[in-house]
């Protein structure tokens, strides 16, 4: 932008032209002080409406509630609750053999002492059954079965509850408590002390690195201030939407990362324009109105595209993934909305004072935002887009190869060994998956509904147990009009063998009703549910992110340029979490069990967040650009300006969130750290590679076609987009009351 242009920029927010400050600057700036009160004060009722939300939380979520494989677990866990085994008890005889009569009788004692429990129903054992599955094949373990009623908060105080009085040495035995409760219970904790830990560590460094950036220690506070409202508001509403659905623990961690992240990208971009004002003479209020008219509609317009990928999660079932978009839409509106309105009365209140304690001055010459400001960053555009054929080839073909691991993915469900190795109930299930045959808790349940006569059942046994990828077949148990089947698989419990085994059971014909459920058959559904919504979900994304960037740039290459760049900065991401998560590459560095496959709805979410952060440092950049393009009209120029102004604010807040996110992938619980990590490595990728390098390189070979649009969306655009003028009325308007206050103050 040119000095004329900017010092015309200045008078006008000072007052010198028509206008004089704009509507929504007078808005945030009239009352101040005022303004931070009431944000004092409401962030102190966030914090007690609140407190508790971790307690709240499930940590589930993954099944589609309109399956065939939730319908017959509600069943099954109604009328036949001993089929639907939550609890195990394993019970490790040591020297001895299960079959002792000092084990077994202590064994007895302990199963007739869980019957009596409080919550628990449909107790079971091999002492009381004899199953061959119940018991491990060297003789020295075997297992006690119930199921612990309840939703999901109900058996977790049960178990919390019972387990101390079963846990550790009996007599002759020595019991260690396992089972999906427990496994449900000891992520839930996990969580909660992982992301303790992870804001301990992000926040010093983040603080750090804000210091760094700005110089300023007064100014490095202000971003982490609009974080924490974020935060603290979205457990809130987290806390007040626990009462009318589900949510899931694991959108803590995203409230963080994003609440911490975006109020910074938000925070730096508004405060480093308002400081870049200043240095150019502008008064504090003059230098607001133009950050806000600027930095503020490119904060705007960020929010919502980030705001719209997240919202895409609201399509799918699964509350596992709804959890993220509640979580997100919320922390994203209420970032945008702190850096909007409060961040700008404390600029006002602060005026040059948010330069004060500037750490930098021993180190450096000139004022911020000086004219020389990121003429490192101008010289790498300026050699971007000499050899743009090149480093458009070659981003391109290293992203391609970088993501061709994901080729390879196989998705399963979450299970125990998403906590570390030395977590209890992952060691119980550990000892089940090498030590007794078939999968016990693994298997396929045949739910059986209508009038049958015992021929009739023994038929369907006969036509199930030749299916080829079935073991073994118990039952039937029947009640009244309902019976069900244990079905055990050849392989592991969610293999592919075990999944097309799901579509047999349900294609095997039967004289009454049949619903399959089962871990492999919740997969199945999941895997079903996703990839019948995805294409809707992507859809929405797509349309409404090419519609907001068409709003902001009036052209109809750039929101295709911006999808396109943006889905392809996501390679990297994919293509690590298969060969690190799935393939177990760095298991041991990184601290984690690797399952040998990826979480059905993780790609989804990872791909909805880090596609929302790339939109959100794509805005910052074509809106710089394209507000230098509007005032000299030269588009080689414009992309260098661009990316000389905001490549060093793009990388410094994309390493500042990479560190929030690292810090949340240092978690114990492998989902997490997926997530963490993953999205890690996607914001350094689109930050440092696509903007820098990929972007220029496409935008110099489009050239000034770049802007182009057809007559009628020029005019769309021209009634309806953003701009970064005011719109003539409310100019005139805004003067005239102006001059009625004026008139008024004179008569008094």
């Amino acid at each position: 932008m040119s000095e004329v242009n900017r010092r015309g920029d200045r008078e006008k927010a000072d007052g010198g032209g028509a206008s004089g400050p704009g509507g929504w600057t007078r808005f945030v700036s009239a009352r101040p002080r005022l303004s931070l009160l009431v944000a004092l004060v409401l962030t102190a009722l966030a914090v007690v409406a609140g407190s508790g939300v971790a307690d709240r939380l499930g940590s589930g979520g993954w099944e589609d509630p309109a399956a065939q494989s939730t319908y017959a677990t509600r069943a099954l866990e109604r009328e036949f609750p001993g089929s639907q085994p939550n609890l195990l008890l394993l019970v490790d005889s040591g020297h001895r053999t299960v079959d002792d009569p000092a084990v077994t009788a202590e064994a007895k004692r302990l199963t007739a002492r869980l019957t009596s429990e409080r919550g628990v129903t449909g107790v079971g054992s091999y002492w009381a059954s004899g199953a061959p599955t119940l018991r491990a094949e060297d003789g020295h373990e075997a297992l006690i079965a119930a199921r612990v009623t309840g939703e999901e908060k109900t058996a977790s105080d049960t178990l919390d509850r019972i387990a101390p009085h079963y846990r550790g040495a009996h007599g002759p035995v020595r019991i260690t408590v396992g089972g999906p409760v427990a496994v449900r219970s000891e992520m839930q904790k996990t969580i909660r002390e992982d992301l303790t830990r992870a804001e301990l560590i992000a926040l010093p460094i983040t603080l750090v690195l804000l210091v760094m950036v700005f110089g300023s220690a007064v100014a490095a506070l202000l971003p982490l201030g609009v974080g924490i409202v974020a935060i603290l508001g979205t457990n809130a509403v987290l806390r007040g939407l626990t009462e009318v659905t589900d949510v899931s623990v694991f959108a803590l961690n995203l409230t963080t990362a994003l609440g911490l992240g975006l109020a910074i990208d938000y925070a730096l971009f508004i405060v480093r324009r308002f400081r870049e004002e200043l240095s150019t003479g502008a008064a504090p209020l003059g230098a607001v109105a133009i950050t806000l008219r600027t930095a503020g509609r490119t904060v705007l317009f960020s929010a919502l595209t980030v705001a719209v990928s997240l919202a895409a999660m609201l399509v799918f079932p699964q509350y596992f993934l709804r959890s993220f978009a509640y979580a997100g839409i919320a922390v994203v509106l209420l970032a945008a909305a702190a850096a909007l309105v409060l961040l700008p009365a404390a600029l006002v209140l602060l005026g040059d004072r948010v330069n004060a304690l500037d750490l930098r001055r021993l180190f450096r010459r000139g004022t911020p935002g000086e004219p020389g400001q990121g003429a490192a960053w101008g010289r790498m555009a300026a050699l971007v887009m000499r050899r743009a054929p090149l480093f458009a080839v070659a981003t391109t073909v290293g992203l391609v190869v970088l993501g061709l691991p994901f080729l390879g993915v196989k998705f399963g469900t979450a299970d125990d060994r998403q906590l570390p190795s030395g977590a209890e109930s992952h060691v119980v299930q550990q000892h089940l998956r090498d030590g007794f045959p078939g999968s016990p808790g693994g298997g396929l349940e045949v739910l059986a509904e209508g009038r049958a006569t015992k021929a009739q059942y023994a038929a369907y046994k006969d036509r199930i147990s030749a299916l080829p990828q079935v073991r073994l077949v118990d039952g039937p148990l029947v009640k009244g009009e309902k019976a069900y089947f244990t079905v055990q698989p050849k392989g592991e419990a969610v293999d592919a063998g075990a999944q097309r085994l799901v579509g047999e059971l349900r294609a095997t014909a039967a004289p009454f009703h049949t619903s399959v459920t089962g871990t492999a058959a919740v997969l199945v559904d999941s895997k079903h549910a996703i990839a019948d919504r995805l294409p809707w979900a992507a859809a929405f994304i797509a349309a409404v992110t090419l519609l907001l960037v068409f709003l902001l740039t009036g052209s109809v290459l750039i929101p295709v340029q911006a999808v396109l760049l943006n889905a392809l900065s996501l390679t990297a991401m994919f293509g690590a979490v298969v060969w690190v998560f799935q393939d177990g590459h760095l298991s041991g560095l990184l601290g984690f069990t690797s399952p040998g496959s990826i979480e059905t709805t993780l790609p989804v979410l990872m791909f909805c967040v880090a596609f929302g952060l790339s939109m959100d440092y794509g805005v910052f950049l074509l809106s710089r650009i394209k507000e230098e393009y509007d005032q000299s009209g030269d588009h080689r120029a414009a992309v260098r300006f661009g990316l000389q102004r905001t490549g060093g604010l793009i990388t410094a807040a994309a390493v500042i969130l990479a560190v929030v996110m690292v810090a949340i992938g240092t978690s114990r619980v492998t989902n997490t750290k997926m997530l963490g990590l993953g999205i890690a490595l996607a914001v350094l990728m689109d930050a440092m590679v696509v903007r820098s390098l990929l972007v220029p390189a496409v935008m110099r070979l489009t050239g000034r076609a770049t802007w182009w649009a057809p007559g009628p969306l020029r005019r769309f655009h021209e009634r309806f987009g953003l701009r970064e003028e005011e719109p003539v009325a409310a100019v005139e308007k805004d003067g005239e009351a102006d001059r009625d206050r004026d008139k008024a103050g004179a008569r008094g």
